[in-house]
């Protein structure tokens, strides 16, 4: 087996490779005057399993575009230089929220992505807690691995909890799903009841609208889940309405913590009284010095277990609580 991380999921590679017992095989990256870059790796790779981390956020001083070409050249050297298998660990995947046509003459682009990887070799792509399962699933012919964030987050819960009611709280309809299943994985994990709710949210030439508010929420510590937090604006607008509805006590959580324009709005609210998020981007990372009330959660742990499993054929369900 050989593991490499690309610049930018350097931190996150080193965890997931340390998980693993070992040190992340060494490469060699390079960019160009001209903006072109190549990376290859400095061992052998014949008959290899491959396993490459690399998380496709855009951040200052490099794009998503970048990102997403590195790794599909990298994936490419990988096969072209004898790799038995290359899985692409991404635990934030770029351009997965566009993957149905909302307007007219609309690209599509979770499957031209698909197309992308499937191009470059990759036998498996592996993501974290991604924007839509279902057609993240359907977009690809080769293997994917999808992890959720649920069982990472069910203890936090019950600990920030702190003995109140717990209501679970989608900030738009297309969460509604993803908060489910956080309530009935919470439920499960716990014996304990927890309550429901979420919030209209429609977004159309850049304006959002929907007043509908659905769930109790009086007295409780809600949970406001989502995939991932940008500029914040989708949580904190959520995160209002609880408060206007009674919520004792509000918490933010999220897979990415992406945290672009707009996000030090989000942490200066008196709205949330924390906000978690996982240490898939270096972004959530690097937030912990300007926000106190953000707590992160390490990924490496899930991930080398799903590399273990991938290894040695075990099951995938019992590590994703996935019934039989």
């Amino acid at each position: 087996m050989r593991i490499f991380a690309l610049k930018g999921s350097d931190e996150l590679g080193t965890a997931v490779a340390a998980a693993l017992d070992r040190a992340l095989d060494p490469h060699e990256e390079r960019d160009f005057e001209d903006g072109e870059h190549k990376a290859r790796p400095r061992v052998s790779l014949r008959g290899e399993d491959v396993y490459v981390v690399h998380s496709l956020n855009g951040e200052p001083g490099i794009t998503a575009n970048d990102k997403l070409m590195k790794l599909l050249f990298f994936i490419a050297a990988c096969k072209e230089n004898g790799a038995a298998s290359v899985t692409a660990i991404t635990p934030y995947l770029a351009y997965a929220r566009k993957d149905r046509q909302t307007k007219s003459r609309d690209p599509v682009t979770t499957r031209y992505v698909a197309q992308l990887f499937e191009s470059s070799g990759a036998d498996c792509v592996m993501v974290l807690q991604v924007h839509n399962i279902a057609a993240f699933q359907n977009a690809y012919r080769c293997r994917t691995v999808h992890l959720d964030t649920l069982r990472l987050f069910t203890p936090i819960i019950r600990e920030l909890a702190a003995g109140r009611p717990v209501t679970i709280f989608s900030p738009d309809g297309g969460g509604i799903k993803r908060a489910q299943l956080l309530k009935e994985t919470h439920e499960a994990e716990t014996g304990e009841s927890v309550g429901f709710g979420f919030q209209e949210k429609r977004r159309s030439r850049g304006v959002v609208s929907g007043t509908l508010f659905a769930g109790d929420v009086k007295d409780a510590s809600v949970f406001i889940f989502d995939d991932m937090i940008g500029s914040g604006g989708t949580m904190l607008r959520a995160a209002q309405a609880c408060r206007d509805n009674g919520a004792a006590h509000v918490h933010a959580l999220a897979a990415h913590g992406l945290f672009g324009a707009g996000s030090d709005d989000f942490f200066a609210s008196e709205a949330f009284d924390s906000v978690v998020v996982t240490d898939s981007v270096r972004s959530a990372v690097q937030a912990q010095t300007r926000a106190s009330k953000l707590r992160v959660v390490p990924v490496a742990p899930l991930i080398a277990q799903a590399i273990r499993c991938l290894r040695g054929n075990g099951s995938l369900s019992d590590l994703l609580g996935v019934e039989d």
